[in-house]
């Protein structure tokens, strides 16, 4: 019966080409969208239309029950996959340790201690709204922030938005290439050294390559971290428990893939991820259960828009989907 609607529903969408260039013109519209020639937006079109031929295509499966999640055009739909590549992900591979670096230390989880079922740090306050990297591959920052705004919060009980741009423009020496990509323990390495991050308000993103502006006396106070920790390369209940019991927890992850790009909602069940290619920094901010199905809740760093609001469910099962559970890590105050 399944099979039955999914054929129809393809054959619904293959006769629905007269709202098109309506949906091309809506998406130009709510995305601010203009091109510098008629050349150029005629490749733009081409792009987007065959993006929306995917994502459509994905629909009907979900309409007819064959997958847990549905898909959405963004403003993401007008980019080929390498522009996409370049200017949303950014996650760089830590090979090698630069002489004199601390080690990080491993997070241990309590064999005694019961954590919950589900957290949601977002419902106790531990989570600043959803921010928007723009075109920049500086996705890094953002989750290397995420992490220590829930630490913050966590000691504090102020939660306090702060700069990505100061770990942009002033860790470079830590093998940090502002939008060019970075890695979130060399950002973390980089705050041991200096001691503090300013606020966003006081150091403010702009989405581009810049010159060093940081003022150590207007640091958030906490910020100066004494080390991190990490979790154990693909352990995922040890990621469970460090959510629970620590906090919002920075993780990389593979999203270098259309599913991931439009993801809109529903489940996400790591279809396209390659979890050997960790390309994307994002936020593990809680976990729960839907259905039967448990998963992890993600905040993303591409806008509100994207999402649910932002954020990404995905499945948590015994797979290390999409390698969520092989690069992360916390910061210690």
């Amino acid at each position: 019966m399944k099979s039955i609607l999914l054929v129809a529903l393809l054959v619904t969408l293959a006769s629905s080409t007269p709202s098109l260039n309506v949906q091309w013109l809506s998406f130009k519209k709510e995305h601010g969208k203009s091109y510098k020639s008629p050349a150029e937006e005629q490749r733009r079109h081409s792009i987007f239309m065959d993006n929306l031929k995917m994502v459509e295509e994905h629909n009907a499966q979900y309409k007819a029950g064959l997958v847990s999640y549905y898909l959405k055009m963004n403003h993401l739909g007008d980019m080929l996959p390498e522009e996409f590549n370049s200017t949303q992900l950014g996650v760089k591979k830590v090979e090698t340790r630069k002489e004199g670096e601390k080690s990080e230390l491993f997070f241990v989880p309590s064999n005694s201690d019961v954590i919950p079922d589900s957290i949601d740090w977002r419902e106790l306050g531990a989570v600043t709204p959803v921010k928007n990297q723009e075109l920049c591959g500086s996705c890094w920052a953002f989750s290397t922030t995420g992490a220590l705004e829930g630490q913050i919060f966590r000691k504090t009980g102020k939660l306090v938005s702060l700069s990505e741009q100061q770990l942009m423009d002033c860790s470079g020496d830590y093998d940090n290439y502002r939008c060019k990509g970075g890695s979130m323990d060399r950002a973390f390495h980089y705050l041991q050294d200096v001691g503090g991050l300013e606020s966003e308000d006081s150091y403010p993103y702009e989405a581009r390559d810049g010159y060093c502006k940081f003022k150590p006396w207007k640091a958030v106070p906490g910020t100066g971290i004494k080390s991190y920790a990490s979790v154990d390369f693909g352990d995922l209940a040890a990621l469970r428990y460090a959510v629970a019991r620590v906090g919002p927890i920075s993780v990389a992850v593979s999203a270098g893939n259309r599913n991931f790009r439009f993801y809109g909602g529903g489940v996400f069940d790591g279809n396209g991820c390659n979890t050997m290619i960790l390309d994307h920094g994002v936020l593990v901010v809680g976990y729960s259960s839907e259905n039967g199905k448990d998963y992890w809740i993600i905040k993303n760093s591409w806008g509100p828009t994207w999402g649910e609001n932002g954020y990404m469910r995905l499945e948590r099962n015994n797979e290390n989907l999409c390698g969520i559970a092989s690069e992360a890590n916390y910061p210690l105050l």
